[in-house]
Formats: structure tokens, sequence, C-alpha cells
């Protein structure tokens, strides 16, 4: 296939998480998530997110509509989120893990999602007025370019979001700039344990935007963050996560190629 410019991946990313944000999905997506997971029930999506990682009180936590069963692993759950931390979640979706983080953080905390999909802002802000969450906001924009002022957050969290971006140093910078003085980063996403065949390595369209052929390796990811600046690095491959990457597309084994990390680092 052609080559796409970022522009055109950035479109094709935006373009499938607004139709899960709006659940016209079809079956056939993956999403970051098993391939009919999108437009399952609210049911469903809690299973996918309890082999995330997730408890029984975080899926009860959250609004209703919050979690749409997306990402790879449960970022606030190794953040070690203090009261009064100001967070910023990237790639925020319809909000459930800001809404779990605000509760950790408190009334005099703040949390501030960031997404590039107008409809999941849209969702998240109603999530957050439906839930009372008043320490919560939802900002439209890209991970690549954050509005979000230079040194005000204390900690970033982000779930399978960052490989879907075709500039990741660039999100790394941006990370650097607007966290605090020993801020934090404390994520879960994809990476690569072997080269991708070229028939999913050059698949920028379905695939990318399904988390998988847009992942890093390990030494990469772990290049980008020393180049921008952050020290204790931690990159922590979860090799459980197979059992649940297998399902993204069925048949494929892509499990053979990808894992979910733990990813921490600090400014």
């Amino acid at each position: 296939m052609s080559k796409l410019t970022n522009d055109q991946i950035r479109q094709n990313v935006r373009e499938r998480y607004q139709k899960i944000a709006v659940k016209k999905v079809e079956a056939a997506s993956s999403c970051c998530a098993p391939a009919d997971s999108c437009c399952d029930s609210p049911a469903d999506f809690d299973a996918i997110s309890a082999k995330l990682g997730y408890s029984s009180e975080d899926l009860a936590a959250a609004p209703e509509g919050a979690n749409l069963g997306l990402g790879c692993g449960n970022p606030q759950a190794i953040a070690e989120l203090q009261s009064g931390e100001h967070v910023l979640d990237l790639g925020s979706g319809g909000g459930f893990d800001c809404f779990l983080a605000s509760r950790q953080v408190g009334e005099q905390g703040h949390v501030t999602g960031v997404d590039m999909t107008p409809e999941m802002i849209s969702r998240a802000r109603n999530n957050a007025i439906k839930g009372k969450f008043n320490n919560t906001e939802f900002r439209l924009g890209e991970i690549e370019y954050l509005p979000v002022a230079d040194n005000s957050v204390h900690v970033i969290i982000s779930n399978c979001v960052i490989n879907l971006s075709p500039d990741k140093q660039q999100v790394f910078r941006e990370a650097y700039r607007v966290l605090q003085h020993g801020g934090r980063l404390a994520i879960s996403d994809i990476v690569t344990t072997a080269e991708l065949p070229p028939e999913i390595k050059n698949d920028l369209d379905e695939l990318y935007s399904g988390c998988i052929s847009g992942a890093s390796s390990i030494a990469d990811v772990e290049l980008m963050l020393q180049e921008t600046g952050f020290t204790e690095i931690s990159i922590e491959p979860k090799d459980e996560s197979r059992t649940f990457i297998k399902d993204w597309v069925p048949g494929a084994n892509v499990d053979q190629y990808i894992v979910s990390a733990v990813i921490k680092a600090r400014k």
C-alpha cells in the first residue's frame, strides 16, 4: 500500500475512535480490545476491563458510559497517585481512567483528560457531569501538541494510546514539557517483542488504529525517553497480556509480536 502521511494516520485513528464514541463500530474492529468489544454491552466492557487489571470497585466507581472496554492495562493502579496531585491522561476517551484518578487525588487534586476526538470529549464531559466529578476536565487536542501549560502536572497516565501516535518522540517531549520537576510518567502501552511481519507492519490503516502496527520496541521506547531527558526509566513487559491481545485480530497471532508493558519514568 502507499505510505500514509502522519496526518493521514492521525485521521484514520480519529475516525476509528469517533465511531467507538458514538457506538457505531463494526464487529470486526480491534480498537485496542477484543474484536467484537466495541459494540458490546456495558457488562461485556466490564469483563474486558477486569482482564486488563481493573477491580470490581474500579468498575463500579465510574459513571455508566465511561468504560468502553479499551486499553491494555490499568495505568492509575501503577501511578501511586496522591491527594492533591494534578494528573494528565493522554488519550482520555470516555473518561474512565480520569474518573478513577479523580477519586485518588481528591477534591484538592485535579485531573485533565486530553483526546483528539471531539465525540470522545463530548462523551467524557457528559460523563463528568453525570457523575459529579467537579475536579475533572476534558480538553480537545493532540498528544503531540498538548493544550496544557509548562511545568503544571504532577503525573501523566495513558492507556494504550502513545503507540497510536506517528511521532512518539514528540509525545514524550510534550509530556516532559508539561510535567513539573520530579513529575512522573505511569503508562500502560503496547511494545513489540519481535519484528512485526511486513503484512502487519505495513498496515497503517486498520492495524495501526488497532494498536498493533504502530508499536515500538522496548529499546526504542527507552531511547526516546532518555533522549527527551527522563530518568528512572522502567519498562516492564506483561507476558500475561498475550491472553487478551491474541483476541484483537483473531487468527493473526499478533500476540507473538506485541505485549502490554508498564512504562514509568521521571522528570
